[in-house]
């Protein structure tokens, strides 16, 4: 076949050989061939042909060859018709052929054992007897044709030929109509198939492999006279379908199934099919509908409304009457009667908001939702939901109305009364959704599709809320710090105005010579009135202040008073001389210094955290994006809790805590018979309400952000987490710096104490009238025990309060500065052999104590104190001795060198007698002291 054109013909000669006489003139003509080409399409443009054709032609394709007979009848195209209407299960084809596979292969290994008996009788006949005593093997039979057993298959196939009449074309379903050419059904042709069967046809088609056509064919057969029917009609009185069917129920039932049947209709004209359906289902519809609202409006809601709504979901799911339902429901057009949003705002405090009406009015929706999902069920088949939409729109009409009012005025009328508003009104909402019921036709997630459509309404107010929340919390705390702070300042401002009230400051101005002299001159008065190594016994006094003023400071007392319950007004008669006026009030500042901060101020501030963070976390539960970003704000204001807590008001405390202490001067104060320093007391109890704070926020955090799982503590790049950290960092920073200044201040009443209260006798004891000491007293002198006391004191304050590698740190400092000034201390005595014995209990008893703060280094710092202490017993007469353990480095576990100890022995009453003697030996030793 040659390539040419199909409308065209080709023309060939036969070819000729060799030399030809002269040939009939015809002879060409005879020999020339038609050769006609053909057109050939492919097969798969032919099988996108075939999905286009009306069933008529298909079947009539089908009948020109066998080829097109397989590409028409091929499992696939029906199985594209069926799932077009959903009417094909792939699972239960799967099934169904495997079982059918598992039944073929039983006949087969039934089939197979049948021929294997009968085989086995066949041989039966060669086998030979019992001979001589044994069984012999059966031999194999030779026999190539059985003439029974052909007889036998004849006739069974004969059999089936004659019970099974030869199928036809259009096989079963297709063949029960009369096709046109159009593919239409004739004209006042009859409706062969039951009617009643009809209205279930689609429910009964079965998933078969190899059978897909057979099952489109029922379909077919029963739908397609009434679909072709319908779309041929031109009023909706012509159709066959409404003169056959007569009950509502069985029309939207047949006008249900035909819209499904349109699915699989792939043919030319199919849209206008299609639309001629439509168009006479909505015709159907509206009639329906209209039939519906009159008994809505009569209130028969057991009858006409039942009847059709069940008709309408019949037809298309029910929408139209779910949505006239709800339109024409009472509840919708006379939803004022609910309630008015603006009465929460009457008659309320400044900052309050009443939500009892808010409260009347979810109660009533609620009541009124749950009467009328009995009606649903009364009305409506289980099979359709129509409460949700019901829900739905009363979300969007009434719900989000009321709180979109009531949100509005509440936020003109103040900040504070706006959030207490979207926080109380959120949480009666979602008390709301939990108190609704379903329905009978309700799915199982009824719940969440509720709290969806609740928090629907409010989550077009979660930003605004979300910001103004934060911003009130900041406002509202910083003006709470900034209050403490004004109260303080307004106090000490009125402190030093009355302490100033009655410093005539003319006459300062003309004794100002004598007031300069008194201001500089007095650390030079106190000095002098402490014994020097050398020179005779002076009685002690206590300084004093000119013009008899007292510096006492006032008594301590426990807790953190607020700033108006310290007195504006001394307790004393006001000081007339600004010297004494500014040591007052340098007095005042230090007992101070416990309120720079205050309890009162962190536990409001956490307490506005708390209000604030239960408000936010409300809406966590709105999950999604909301519910992330109100997770976050919470963080944030917990950041801004600490932020403003530890930032503005403890470390500014803290801050003037060191500042006051810094101000310090024991020897301005007179009254030194108090237990502790003053100053350093009221600071430790300034370092224990920092603790106490800090646990509080702990708790805080811990309540309010761990355990409601806003905050994960173990995510170290949470920022919450960061700025805990940070807070805490920066009160250990504030109390380290805090201590470091206490330790000076401390050092300094120490120093004061040895400077004052230790006697030149005490280690240097002047003989009895015979020439002999009098050794009253051997245990430790009044000045070692007062400074145990004083030191062990304040070191026991922070047990329990500060954290334990602080509180070693800070034992540590103490000892090594308490080791200083007692080596500063005992270079500025002079110790005889018999004060030696008082020393050496003085000494033993600062070990003791040191003992007690169970650190090994430090320990052996005062180990070799005492050691060096030993020095001054010995005799003048074993001046050798002196020099040995003078030289022996070891003793004083390397913290002393022999120059160090040489220093300390120069310091013996009798050094002068015992000095040549010691220097030639440590010389021998050695030992070369300059």
């Amino acid at each position: 076949m040659s390539n040419q054109s199909p409308t065209m013909s080709s023309f060939k000669r036969a070819p000729v050989s060799g030399e030809h006489p002269r040939q009939h003139v015809l002879a060409s003509l005879r020999a020339t061939q038609i050769v006609e080409s053909k057109p050939v399409l492919p097969a798969e443009l032919i099988a996108t042909i075939l999905d286009y054709l009306p069933i008529s032609d298909l079947f009539r394709f089908a009948r020109t060859s066998r080829r097109m007979q397989e590409m028409v009848y091929d499992d696939t195209r029906w199985i594209q018709r069926l799932k077009s209407m959903n009417c094909w299960n792939e699972t239960e084809a799967r099934q169904r052929f495997e079982e059918a596979m598992r039944r073929k292969m039983e006949a087969q290994r039934a089939k197979e054992a049948e021929e294997a008996r009968r085989t086995g009788v066949g041989l039966n006949g060669s086998v030979n007897g019992i001979a001589g005593g044994g069984v012999e093997e059966p031999k194999k039979s030779i026999t190539l044709f059985d003439a029974g057993w052909e007889e036998e298959k004849q006739r069974m196939s004969l059999d089936r030929s004659s019970a099974r009449p030869r199928a036809s074309t259009l096989d079963r379903g297709f063949d029960a109509m009369t096709l046109s050419p159009s593919g239409t059904s004739a004209p006042g042709q009859s409706f062969s198939l039951d009617p009643n069967l009809a209205l279930k046809v689609l429910t009964k088609v079965r998933s078969i492999r190899g059978h897909a056509r057979q099952e489109y064919g029922k379909i077919y057969g029963a739908l397609a006279p009434y679909y072709f029917d319908l779309a041929r009609s031109r009023s909706h009185t012509d159709p066959v379908l409404f003169r056959t069917y007569r009950d509502p129920e069985q029309q939207a039932q047949m006008l249900s199934q035909l819209k499904t049947f349109a699915k699989s209709d792939f043919a030319q004209g199919w849209s206008r099919r299609e639309e001629k359906l439509e168009s006479m289902i909505g015709i159907f519809e509206n009639a329906v509908l209209r039939e519906f609202e009159q008994g809505y409006e009569s209130n028969d809601v057991d009858g006409r409304m039942k009847r059709y709504a069940h008709v309408l979901v019949t037809l298309n799911g029910g929408t139209a009457g779910i949505d006239s339902f709800i339109h024409n429901h009472p509840l919708m057009i006379d939803k004022e009667k609910l309630g008015n949003p603006t009465d929460c705002l009457k008659d309320t405090a400044p900052g309050h908001i009443s939500l009892q009406p808010s409260h009347d009015f979810f109660r009533e929706l609620a009541t009124s939702l749950n009467e009328q999902a009995e009606i649903i069920d009364r009305v409506f088949p289980p099979t359709v939901d129509a409460l949700l939409p019901f829900l739905d729109r009363v979300g969007e009409d009434i719900v989000s109305e009321y709180v979109t009012t009531l949100f509005d005025e509440a936020h003109d009328t103040s900040i504070e009364v706006y959030l207490k508003a979207v926080a109380g009104v959120f949480s009666q909402g979602l008390q709301f959704a939990h108190s609704l019921k379903g329905t009978k036709g309700s799915k199982a997630n009824f719940q969440q599709e509720v709290l969806r459509i609740v928090s629907r309404t409010f989550e077009p107010h979660v930003d605004l809320y979300l910001s103004e929340e934060l911003d009130f919390f900041k406002r509202k705390s910083e003006l709470e710090v900034e209050v403490w702070e004004k109260r303080l300042s307004d106090e000490e401002q009125s402190t030093e105005s009355a302490f100033m009230a009655n410093v005539n400051r003319q006459a300062v101005k003309r004794d100002f010579l004598s007031s300069f002299r008194k201001v500089v001159m007095m650390p030079v008065n106190v000095v002098s009135t402490i014994p020097t190594p050398f020179g005779a016994s002076k009685p002690v006094t206590a300084p004093a202040i000119p013009n008899g003023d007292s510096l006492e400071p006032p008594a301590s007392r426990s807790g953190t008073p607020a700033p108006g319950e310290r007195s504006t007004s001394p307790r004393l008669e006001a000081p007339n001389t600004e010297l004494a006026a500014k040591a007052a009030i340098m007095n005042s500042r230090l007992e101070g210094i416990r309120s720079l901060f205050s309890i009162e101020v962190a536990l409001n501030l956490i307490h506005m955290a708390k209000s604030s963070l239960e408000r936010a976390a409300l809406f966590v539960k709105l999950g999604g994006q909301s519910g992330e970003e109100s997770r976050e704000q919470c963080e944030n204001i917990f950041i801004s809790l600490l932020q403003i807590l530890g930032q503005r008001h403890i470390r500014t405390g803290f801050d003037k805590a060191v500042n006051h202490l810094s101000a310090y001067n024991p020897r301005e104060v007179a009254d030194h018979a108090q237990q502790g320093v003053e100053p350093l007391v009221t600071f430790l109890e300034l370092v224990n309400v920092g603790d106490l704070i800090q646990q509080m926020v702990d708790v805080f955090y811990l309540q309010e952000l761990v355990a409601p799982r806003l905050t994960d503590r173990d995510d170290f790049l949470s920022v919450a987490v960061k700025e805990k950290k940070r807070f805490e960092q920066m009160l250990d920073e504030r109390v380290a710096a805090g201590l470091n200044k206490g330790i000076d201040v401390l050092m300094d009443e120490v120093e004061y104490i040895c400077a004052t209260t230790q006697l030149p006798t005490d280690f240097n004891p002047s003989p009895g009238p015979d020439g002999v000491v009098q050794m009253q007293d051997i245990g430790a002198s009044h000045t070692a025990t007062k400074i145990v006391d004083l030191v062990s004191s304040h070191t026991s304050m922070l047990v329990g309060s500060t954290d334990k590698n602080m509180l070693d740190v800070f034992n540590q400092e103490v000892g090594l500065r308490l080791f200083a000034a007692l080596c500063k201390h005992l270079k500025r005595q002079r110790i005889s052999v018999d004060g030696a014995i008082k020393l050496i209990s003085d000494m033993n008893a600062y070990h003791a104590y040191i003992a007690t703060l169970r650190n090994k280094s430090l320990t052996q710092y005062f180990s070799a104190l005492r050691e060096l202490s030993q020095i001054y017993l010995i005799s003048p007469e074993h001046a050798k001795e002196i020099a040995t353990i003078i030289a022996d480095s070891d003793r004083y576990y390397g913290i002393f060198r022999a120059e160090e100890v040489y220093e300390f022995a120069e310091r013996r009453a009798d050094w002068f007698a015992v000095k040549r003697a010691v220097e030639r030996a440590m010389y021998g030793f050695g030992c070369i002291v300059m």
